[in-house]
């Protein structure tokens, strides 16, 4: 037999595979060659993550050793053990036999999944041997080999030959962590309360920041970097002004000229065109913003003039006085004045609004480094969903998780995929998160994460992906069974956050720790939303756990600190209490001494909306 042994969940510290061989194998008259290709198999952690091999071992075709070893290695509370050989219709094929006579429940769905396998490859799988005891009240026989439980342990029967054993294998083992997973013996008396410890926001929201890193940077266009961070120093290309500029409309005159009567040669206007040069005695008239003619000093604002002759038209300006005397450099800007050739115009980190575009533009840097945005792909669970657009069914509501989380990133500014529903099964759980895992640097789930039956995902995330739970527990409300997880999945590193199912939870979650790690991983030097104080309009009950109040912020004229209204019931199904809110209020925890906040008490409050 070969046992193999994988940690597969955290209760069992190790468990095993085992695998049967015939007469001739036990006696090494022939190789065991199914044995070497299922230890590779599990070996190589492609069909099962975190397989190991602990113990191989070849039995002879006598039922009682079959059994003996079947019982010894169940009564060392391993997890799987897979036998192969011994299952057709030889009179020495008793393996089938010899494991039903030692399992204390069989476990027919794994079966006929292989038999259903084995069929689509060849018709001669129907020599494989399966006595089903009862389908529907009526006692049949099915091809394959008996899989089942005894104690913890699943036992599992393939063929002899090594191209059959392999795919009988494969076809069932995505399944195979999550049965080991299972605590059969224990059916009614799930887990009441969860091994995780109980954490504190800020130490949540610190554990989540550790892990969000940087993804790459991107070259990009100006114009296409709104809200984007910068990864790069931008240096000027130019001075500005490139020339010496009139502050204000005027005449550009040569100081030492003096007060008194000047001829002018004409007009110099924001633009290409270049005036000429002035001589003693001229002046010419200037717009704000226009370069200085050569041989002026300086501009005199219109203000201090006097029109002294015009021309014929009425429209043309001839000679003006100028009524103050002037001064060498007097209303203009100096070449480089506002922005010195080679100066730091803005530094890596900076975040790019209107005003950091207009500055590349001014500087002429067109194309910029930034930091790459972190795609977040969102995946909803449950039985009871389905899509908005469709009629109610029974027993079923519209999965306004998926669409409020989306809209929310998406106003963030980071792109986002929609995986659509996972049921609550974890085959389908599976599948939907190595989908969501192939598409995004972030994955956000909603349901699953709680203390019911059909509250799979971590124990999903931890067979089968090999994910790392790094906490499922946090002290607030709304948002208690938050989990985060992270794992590397094709070579890159990715953050799962599990967040509750009711949509409230859901909300205020993602505001307190995937946007942070959003923003985080896309180069914001301070992903935290921001905090201010507020006073409560009204008096507030405390919960016994810290807890994000929705509420809506307003000014009074001449009050300086906000008043924060309640959106109403906080209860974590109530949607409606998110809607119009612009904050969340950090209340404290009730205690004996202090169960309810006072009008007009001073509270922090988290900024989530415009205000």
């Amino acid at each position: 037999m070969i046992a193999k042994t994988r940690k597969y969940h955290m209760k069992h510290e190790q468990g095993s595979l085992c695998k049967h061989w015939g007469r001739l194998c036990s006696e090494n008259k022939a190789e065991d060659k199914s044995g070497n290709n299922l230890e590779n198999l599990i070996q190589s952690k492609k069909l099962i993550p975190n397989g190991e091999v602990a113990v191989r071992y070849c039995v002879p075709d006598i039922k009682d050793e079959i059994k003996n070893y079947l019982k010894v290695w169940t009564d060392m509370d391993v997890d799987v053990i897979l036998t192969t050989g011994g299952t057709g219709f030889s009179p020495r094929d008793i393996t089938p036999e010899a494991t039903r006579e030692v399992i204390h429940r069989e476990a027919p769905g794994l079966t006929i999944a292989m038999i259903r396998k084995s069929l689509e490859i060849t018709p001669h799988a129907m020599l494989s041997r399966l006595p089903v005891p009862v389908m529907n009240g009526v006692k049949v026989s099915l091809v394959g080999a008996v899989c089942g439980i005894r104690g913890n342990t699943l036992i599992v029967n393939l063929p002899g030959s090594t191209k059959a054993s392999q795919e009988c294998l494969e076809s069932i083992a995505m399944s195979i962590p999550h049965a080991v997973s299972v605590d059969v013996s224990k059916v009614a008396r799930r887990a009441r309360t969860s091994t995780y410890p109980l954490l504190d926001v800020d130490t949540a929201q610190r554990i989540v920041l550790e892990h969000a890193e940087l993804i790459g940077t991107e070259t990009v266009k100006f114009k296409d970097a709104l809200g984007r961070v910068l990864a790069e120093n931008v240096l000027a290309k130019d001075p500005l002004p490139p020339f010496y500029a009139s502050i204000k409309d005027g005449y550009a005159v040569i100081a030492s000229d003096g007060a008194g009567p000047r001829t002018v040669l004409g007009d110099s206007t924001a633009g290409p065109s270049e005036p000429a040069p002035l001589k003693q005695g001229q002046c010419v008239r200037i717009n704000t913003g226009a370069p200085l003619p050569a041989g002026a000093d300086c501009v005199v604002q219109v203000e201090d003039t006097k029109l002294l002759k015009e021309g014929d038209d009425g429209q043309t300006e001839l000679e003006v006085e100028i009524l103050v005397p002037p001064t060498a450099g007097q209303e203009i800007r100096p070449v480089g004045s506002d922005i010195a050739l080679g100066q730091l115009v803005l530094a890596s980190g900076a975040h790019l609004g209107p005003s950091e575009l207009g500055l590349l533009a001014t500087v002429g840097v067109v194309h910029v480094q930034v930091y790459k945005l972190p795609v977040v792909t969102v995946l909803s669970t449950g039985n009871e969903l389905q899509d908005p657009g469709k009629p109610l069914e029974t027993g079923c509501i519209r999965d306004s998780n998926k669409t409020t989380l989306v809209s929310l990133m998406k106003e963030a500014g980071f792109p986002v995929v929609d995986a659509g529903i996972a049921r609550d099964n974890p085959k389908a759980v599976l599948s939907k998160l190595k989908e969501a895992l192939s598409t995004g640097d972030v994955i956000v789930t909603t349901g699953s994460v709680s203390m019911g039956e059909r509250d799979i995902l971590r124990d999903v995330l931890i067979t089968d992906i090999g994910a790392t739970v790094h906490y499922a527990r946090v002290y607030m409300k709304p948002g208690k069974p938050t989990t985060f997880a992270t794992c590397d999945y094709e070579g890159k590193k990715k953050l799962i956050l599990g967040l509750p199912g009711n949509p409230v939870s859901a909300t205020v979650t993602s505001h307190l720790y995937v946007l942070p790690a959003l923003r985080k991983m896309a180069g914001h030097p301070s992903p935290l939303a921001t905090i201010i104080k507020a006073t409560t309009e009204e008096e507030v009950a405390l919960d016994p756990r810290p807890e994000y109040h929705r509420a809506i912020l307003s000014w009074s004229e001449g009050i300086t600190v906000p008043t924060a209204k309640s959106t109403g019931n906080q209860i974590s199904s109530r949607l409606l209490s998110c809607s119009a809110a612009n904050c969340l209020l950090i209340l404290p925890p009730r205690t004996d001494s202090r169960k309810t906040l006072a009008k007009g008490e001073l509270v922090d409050a988290m900024i989530i909306s415009r205000i």
